[in-house]
């Protein structure tokens, strides 16, 4: 899709993208989206912070207003957005260590998210997961209150996205179809990492686990119709927990993704192998500076490395690279998922390309392959921008599989 605002700077288009998707279901307004982003200088990253703060303070407080003078819907409306502008405002800060002013947007794209959870009717209700002697945060989506069992769908968020973002990627178009929806973050994602500062696991499983077993215990939920759907990174994360976790109805991966490791290694000299060998070494001074060098020149790889570095809990930007060759769906793995998997593609994704057809190539269950393109409108990484119609046909699907 062509960049219509920030053509220098493909990442900052991307994630402008993103809030103009949200709008579909009440996380921006277009004016909103487009105003603020004429105040950001391209690449700036502190640009870009202070230009979201200050739209999401302002939407805040009118909500906030709202609410007060007892305009209850315009008061859920503006917090939902806020919220997303908040999320936005923080994106860029994940350094190693972490800009301290992620913590306070952060923190405000939470409350705002809650308080518009409190006006919905069924109310959004916050839970907490049980999770290896702590809690994971979530949400859980119910169609109307009668207390009965439905057709469920469990999702969780990628690499850098919230269980809140989550509204927008799947969790209400989900409700709008009857379904009851549980929505949560991992380890390495938002809640977990900022509040315990638990970062990824490649063995997902080991986190869905936990899931299904709270999802099970919910009198809204269909024990024998739960869907699995990961967004982004978690294209990866939710099939991995498919294949070793058998008591899934079916998988989504929005988008598909089968291996992390060549995001790092393509970018590098040499054979993979010998790669992999000097990512994970004790020492390489060398690959070092190359890989410093390569982050001072390229804003979308400063911004990955950077991020990844805090998401992983890696000291160093090589080490985050070793970290991401343990992500992956290869060595027979993919072809242990027994649910039906519906698998994902953009034409022009960003960052995975070509994955999504790896990963739907090795499964040996039964597979669909649903590819967007740049005419829909939909060639985006996640089909930012598209929300209404991915999810029309991802959950016409999902309706067909699990007899909805």
């Amino acid at each position: 899709m062509e960049r219509l605002l920030f053509p220098g700077d493909a990442q900052f288009w991307y994630e402008t993208l993103r809030s103009f998707g949200h709008i579909a279901y009440g996380g921006a307004d277009f004016g909103e989206v487009v105003s603020t982003s004429r105040r950001i200088t391209e690449g700036d990253y502190g640009s870009w912070h202070d230009a979201w703060l200050a739209t999401a303070d302002r939407v805040a407080a009118e909500a906030r207003q709202a609410l007060d003078a007892g305009h209850k819907v315009s008061a859920r409306d503006g917090f939902l957005r806020a919220s997303n502008y908040y999320r936005s405002a923080e994106f860029f800060l994940h350094g190693h260590p972490c800009d301290p002013r992620h913590e306070h947007a952060y923190d405000r794209s939470v409350a705002c998210f809650r308080a518009a959870a409190a006006l919905y009717t069924p109310r959004i209700e916050p839970v907490e997961i049980p999770y290896e002697g702590t809690t994971l945060p979530g949400y859980l989506y119910r169609a109307d209150t009668s207390g009965e069992p439905r057709p469920t769908v469990v999702m969780h968020n990628g690499f850098d996205g919230t269980a809140e973002e989550m509204h927008f990627f799947g969790a209400m178009a989900g409700v709008e179809r009857g379904y009851t929806v549980l929505v949560f973050d991992g380890p390495g994602q938002p809640g977990p990492l900022h509040r315990e500062g638990l970062v990824f696991r490649p063995d997902w499983e080991n986190v869905v686990g936990p899931v299904l077993d709270f999802a099970k215990g919910l009198p809204e939920v269909d024990d024998e119709r739960i869907a699995l759907l990961g967004n982004s990174m978690g294209g990866l994360l939710a099939p991995r927990a498919a294949a070793f976790d058998h008591r899934l109805a079916a998988v989504i991966a929005l988008d598909g993704v089968y291996d992390l490791g060549p995001a790092v290694t393509n970018l590098l000299p040499g054979e993979r192998a010998e790669v992999e060998r000097r990512l994970r070494a004790d020492s390489d001074p060398e690959l070092d500076a190359l890989l410093d060098r390569m982050t001072a020149e390229n804003p979308v790889l400063r911004w990955a490395i950077n991020h990844g570095m805090y998401v992983m809990g890696a000291a160093t930007p090589r080490a985050f690279g070793a970290a991401y060759l343990d992500y992956h769906l290869r060595d027979g793995i993919a072809s242990q998922i027994r649910c039906p998997a519906l698998i994902c593609d953009a034409a022009e994704d960003l960052f995975f390309a070509g994955q999504a057809r790896r990963l739907y190539d090795d499964l040996t269950c039964p597979r669909t392959f649903l590819e967007f393109t740049a005419e829909e409108g939909a060639d985006a990484h996640c089909q930012a921008g598209a929300q209404r119609l991915a999810l029309a046909r991802i959950y016409d699907w999902l309706d067909d599989t699990l007899g909805h």
